[in-house]
């Protein structure tokens, strides 16, 4: 009997051990996923608190992200060792991916206008230049062979739509449209020309191609071909499944994102470049009429910055510091003849046919910015195995770098110096798109009316808004006013209007004084009166005395002779002087002249200028 109990206590006893054994191997994992899900939530958190702190000591963020990942890793504070290739990899291009959609549904395509055909050659042709003229001076330099020079030239070839976007945005810069629109539709449109030279020096060092000949050129239509019909078509059919289908609204953003990235995976599995498919399939879906549109953009805003989070902190992670100073002259040199000769070399050459003003050929020349596409590019040669690869990917790094250091943080500083800038369309800060049908053309505008508001004091009955603008609620110390017609507006009211978006500008005017640089003020910029686009010349002549110029056309409009003047190419913030007056485009729209300031008194003689 002693032994018939003994045996099950003793195998139960050796089950109990085997299990105790198997719930600590658990707990570990367990432990070690809390620990990665803690340390993965202070990252996150540091990062997003970083953007105070980045944004009053003009750091840019993206800099700020790559600092914190190399003060995690493995030879920062932090420790952590990371070094899986193929997973950043990964991770990065499914970053980019959602940052270039995201990119593409900010462009509005009124701005293709001024800004396509240029932005066009600087992704091809630009891109080319860049990668040749700093890939054969680095060989020199260096006493490298060529396609080994060429290929570190391609790798950091390209400007990046992430750091061109964030920017571009986040100074509260508004830059001439030919300007800023070049600039992001070039950044957006860049990367395929940029993996295409990569993939294609790789090829032919490790003696897969002899040579860059037809086969590669076939190679590069197809991927942009394949590329541009996929985006299209993809955009398209995206757009026309979100507005039939009946989605809860929470839905329509993750289907939109969910979209993009089957059509980054489809155009790029068939042969084509993903990445130039899902920002045109943004671009598409950016323009045009969508269910729950303002829910997609502010969602897509916000996957946008979890994606440079996410992807800059991997890079960061993954580079080691001591590395970074080993390669550091050959850096220096590369980065330099990057920034200071080829770039802005190629950029001149390139905007020849456009006619483009010197200073917006320095600007754009030198906000050329380098970001996560060229630490991209630089893991290509590690996972094919090329000779060096390492020393490629880290100089790479460094050039990023410094091109966030010098150029990042000298944006703002660079467009006022060059008088880039101009006064900002609107100021609202509060705007809701009416996502109702029969209301594509209304929009709800809210006003927090400050203490120096124009329109203090003004009774709201009386208040001379644009036509279609309508005031529909006044909220005062937190209280809705039911009759609000006869009420005088005090400082701290929120004040809400429904309008059209064309109408913004008209209501900033009355609502929001302008707090920027004297010379950015309406009267200042624009001049003192305000002429229609449509003003014949001859009648401006006789009003005002002005001699017209010999080659302008007896029944001219002003804005027709304006647009003649510059090529069909104005834009907001462009100038001529004739005689003792300087006219300025205040507004456009559908590409023509609508308003025109007039400031008197300025210079004699006729003269040009943007």
């Amino acid at each position: 009997m002693r032994r018939t109990l003994l045996r099950p206590i003793r195998y139960n006893a050796h089950r109990l051990h085997g299990a105790s054994r198997e719930l600590g191997t658990r707990g570990t994992r367990l432990d070690l996923t809390n620990q990665i899900i803690l340390v993965g939530g202070l990252l996150f958190v540091a990062s997003i608190l970083a953007s105070v702190i980045s944004s009053r000591i003009g750091a840019p963020l993206l800099l700020v992200f790559l600092v914190i990942g190399m003060l995690v890793g493995e030879e920062g504070p932090g420790g952590v060792p990371f070094d899986d290739y193929q997973a950043a990899h990964i991770i990065g291009s499914l970053a980019l991916a959602v940052i270039l959609f995201d990119g593409g549904l900010r462009t509005r395509v009124a701005s293709f206008r001024v800004g396509l055909r240029p932005a066009l050659v600087l992704a091809t042709l630009g891109v080319i230049l860049t990668v040749t003229i700093t890939g054969l001076l680095t060989a020199w330099i260096f006493d490298l062979p060529p396609m080994v020079g060429l290929l570190i030239g391609a790798i950091v070839g390209s400007t990046d739509a992430a750091a061109v976007f964030y920017l571009l945005h986040a100074h509260g810069l508004e830059l001439k449209e030919r300007t800023g629109a070049t600039l992001e539709i070039e950044s957006g449109s860049n990367d395929p020309m940029a993996i295409f030279l990569t993939i294609a020096f790789i090829e032919i060092i490790l003696s897969e191609h002899g040579s860059l000949g037809g086969g590669l050129v076939i190679e590069f239509a197809q991927q942009m071909g394949i590329g541009g019909v996929a985006g299209v078509l993809g955009g398209l059919a995206l757009g026309a499944t979100i507005n039939r289908v009946p989605l809860t609204p929470g839905l329509y953003p993750l289907l939109a994102i969910s979209g993009a990235l089957l059509i980054f995976g489809l155009a790029a599995v068939i042969g084509g470049s993903g990445f130039l498919a899902v920002y045109l399939a943004g671009i598409i879906l950016g323009n045009r009429r969508l269910q729950s549109a303002q829910n997609i953009r502010r969602f897509h805003d916000g996957m946008a910055w979890l994606a440079q989070i996410v992807m800059f902190l991997m890079l960061g992670l993954l580079i080691l510091p001591s590395d970074l100073v080993e390669v550091a002259p050959q850096a220096l040199v590369v980065a330099g003849v990057l920034l200071f000769i080829a770039r802005p070399l190629a950029v001149f050459i390139s905007l020849l046919p456009f006619s483009f003003p010197l200073k917006e050929q320095a600007f754009i020349g030198w906000v050329g910015l380098r970001g996560a596409v060229p630490i991209l590019l630089g893991l290509f040669p590690l996972l094919a195995g090329v000779d060096d690869a390492d020393t490629y990917f880290n100089i790479a790094f460094f050039v990023v770098l410094l091109s966030l250091v010098l150029q990042g943080w000298t944006v703002a500083p660079v467009a006022r110096w060059l008088e880039l800038d101009v006064p900002p369309r609107s100021r609202v800060v509060h705007r809701l798109e009416l996502d109702l049908p029969g209301q594509v053309e209304y929009e709800m505008v809210g006003y927090h009316l400050a203490s120096d508001s124009p329109a203090l004091y003004k009774l709201i009955g009386r208040l001379r808004l644009p036509r279609g603008s309508q005031v529909v609620a006044l909220i005062r110390d937190g209280k809705l006013i039911r009759e609000f017609q006869d009420e005088i507006l005090r400082a701290e009211d929120y004040l809400y209007i429904l309008t059209r978006p064309q109408s913004l500008p008209d209501l900033d005017r009355i609502f929001v004084t302008a707090h920027g640089p004297a010379r950015l003020e309406e009267h200042a910029f624009f001049g003192e009166f305000v002429l229609n686009g449509d003003t014949p010349l001859s009648a401006l002549a006789s009003a005002y005395g002005v001699t017209i110029p010999d080659q302008a056309h007896s029944r001219e409009t002003l804005g027709e002779y304006l647009l003649r003047l510059f090529k069909q190419q104005a834009v907001v913030g462009d100038r001529v002087q004739l005689n003792n007056m300087e006219f300025v485009v205040r507004a456009m729209e559908g590409g023509r002249i609508t308003q025109v300031g007039l400031k008197i008194g300025r210079s004699t003689g006729g003269r040009t200028g943007r």
